[in-house]
Order: C-alpha cells, then structure tokens, then sequence
C-alpha cells in the first residue's frame, strides 16, 4: 500500500472518529446551527421591514429574498468554529501526543476533522435553507445554478476550517478557541450580507467591498436569485483557494510545533 493510500485510510479513520463525536456530542453543533436560525428570524421579522425600505429592496419579502444569502454565508462561518473547539481539545487532553506514538499519517488528524466539520456545515445548510424557505425565501435557481452554489458554500466551508483549525492549534485553551474564528462569523455583516455597500459610510464602504465576503455573497446571491454576478465569482474562487492554501499551511506549521 503506497503512502497516500495509508493517507487517505488513516483520514477516513480520524473523519469516522470525529463525527462519531459530533453525534455523541451534539451541543455544540446544536448552537451553530441555532446562531444563523435566530439571525435569520430576528432579520426577517424584526428588522425586515425597516431595513428594506431603507435600502430600497422593496418589502419584507423582497427583503427575506435580500437577506437569505448572507444568513447562509453565516451558517458557514458559525459552523468553523467547531473545528477551532475540537482541534484545541484534542490539543489539550493530550490524545494528539498518543497519535504521533502511532502508526498513522500525521495529516490525517487534522484532515479529519476539517472534513468532518465541512460534513456538519452542509447538514446545517440543510436545515437554515428549510428555514429560510419557511419564512418566505424564494429562489429561482435551477438545478446547476443550486450545485454551483453548494461548490461554493463548500469551498468556504473548507477553507475557513482549515483556518480554525490553525487557530485552535493556536489556542491554550479550549474557551480561547471558542472565541478566536468569532469575527468570521460576523464579517459577512461587514459586507453585502444585510444592507448594500452603498447605504454605508466612505471608508466601511470601501472595507465593505473589497472584504472577501462580499463577492462571495454576491456569487450565491446571483445564482439563487437571479441577480447580476459580474466578475464576482472568479474573486470569490479566488478568496477560497487562497484562504483554502494559507489555512493548511499555517495549520501544518502550527501541528509540526505542538
């Protein structure tokens, strides 16, 4: 058996381990996916008339349609935080030390649980989108325009575990890992998620537009509701490949020196 099939054997192991975990343990997928739900709701139902008005995208419907995409950007984001969690305790009660005494690839460990975690994002998917639906959302995509978006999503996805990753490797602590991927899960707000660029001041604005964020958002936004993607998409394969890249490498370089 060559070294790439030890590889991927000895991941498929630490992916069954991990969402062996995430089943016995659920509170704290339970929490991610309940984050974007109350956003969701609190968006629709308490701020939706105001705020669409104010950005001229018509009314609560119009803009639930608005809004959805940049939830399902945060459901993403929330669900990277996990992994920070789960790196980190492992990290903590030792068991990574009992790993490296074994015969098993050194990067399957964290490939297990980036997978693992990217598994649990798109379960979560699932059920925001029910939601969303439920409240009023109506995309238009046909069937190629819904993969496209689910490639993005999981693009992201990956990428972001990769980088919570490292940050857990990062962490002393598990509650420290639990906050370090915070402010991932609120940028997309910094972007197009919840009001447009142009409704902010010069320089937000300018954060706003050029954040990686928003030409993700705008990517999923086009392909579920239609609306003009321009140059976006490319930008947004761009950010998740390079964020993809600068995740595993700093994650590698974080585990060669735990």
């Amino acid at each position: 058996m060559s070294t790439t099939s030890y590889a991927l054997r000895d991941s498929k192991t630490m992916l069954r381990r991990n969402l062996k975990h995430a089943q016995r343990y659920p509170s704290m997928t339970i929490s991610i996916v309940a984050m974007p739900i109350l956003m969701l709701l609190l968006f629709v139902y308490v701020f939706g008339g105001a705020l669409g008005n104010g950005i001229g995208a018509g009314d609560r419907g119009d803009y639930t349609n608005y809004v959805v995409p940049g939830i399902i950007l945060m459901a993403v984001t929330s669900g990277a935080i996990s992994t920070a969690v789960s790196v980190c305790t492992d990290m903590t009660e030792g068991i990574i030390n009992r790993f490296r005494t074994m015969a098993i690839s050194r990067a399957s460990v964290l490939t297990g649980h980036v997978v693992g975690n990217v598994i649990q994002t798109l379960i979560s998917l699932v059920l925001v989108i029910g939601v969303a639906l439920a409240v009023g959302f109506r995309p238009n995509a046909n069937l190629v325009e819904w993969i496209a978006a689910l490639g993005i999503l999981t693009l992201l996805a990956f990428s972001l575990s990769w980088v919570s990753a490292a940050m857990g490797l990062g962490a002393k602590t598990v509650e420290a890992a639990s906050n370090a991927p915070m402010p991932l899960t609120f940028l997309p707000f910094l972007g197009s998620a919840v009001v447009t660029p142009e409704s902010m001041p010069a320089g937000l604005r300018w954060f706003a537009e050029y954040q990686p964020f928003t030409p993700i958002n705008e990517t999923l936004r086009g392909l579920l509701l239609g609306t003009e993607i321009g140059n976006n998409a490319w930008i947004a394969l761009a950010w998740g490949i390079g964020l993809s890249l600068l995740g595993y490498l700093w994650a590698r370089s974080a585990f060669a020196k735990r």
